[in-house]
């Protein structure tokens, strides 16, 4: 099998300056690098948004993949601040209101831009997911 570089219209940038794929495709499984809350002027304002916007991104690198959230198997967050959790727990809910990926939640005393409050990895397998 051969893998496939993932890197959805717009994220060309990203690829270039920091030397990463947005997602690695092999076969079915696809492996999701860290998503975050960037609006255009830099980091968004507190965690319920910064979540947001990182699972709205992880939709779309999926889709760019071929994938959906209800493929997910694994999410791994990092977070600046564990007390953020009520916070991200109620945005991560929106996404995954139901059959539950694997998650490991892990503190960190920084993330690579300034700002960022919680960054959003995971590993999906295209189509295991439920209709809808």
């Amino acid at each position: 099998m051969k893998r496939k570089l993932i890197n959805p219209p717009g994220t060309e940038k990203t690829y270039e300056r920091w030397q990463f794929s947005q997602a690695i495709r092999v076969g079915d499984t696809v492996w999701v690098s860290g998503q975050v809350g960037m609006e255009k002027k830099g980091p968004a304002q507190g965690i319920e948004a910064q979540a947001r916007i990182a699972f709205e991104n992880l939709r779309g690198v999926l889709a760019a993949a071929g994938a959906t959230l209800a493929d997910v198997v694994e999410l791994v967050t990092y977070h600046k601040s564990m007390s953020d959790m009520a916070g991200f727990s109620k945005v991560k809910a929106e996404f995954f209101p139901s059959n539950y990926p694997a998650w490991t939640a892990v503190g960190v005393t920084e993330l690579a831009v300034p700002g960022i409050l919680v960054e959003v990895r995971a590993t999906a397998v295209v189509g295991s997911g439920s209709p809808g």
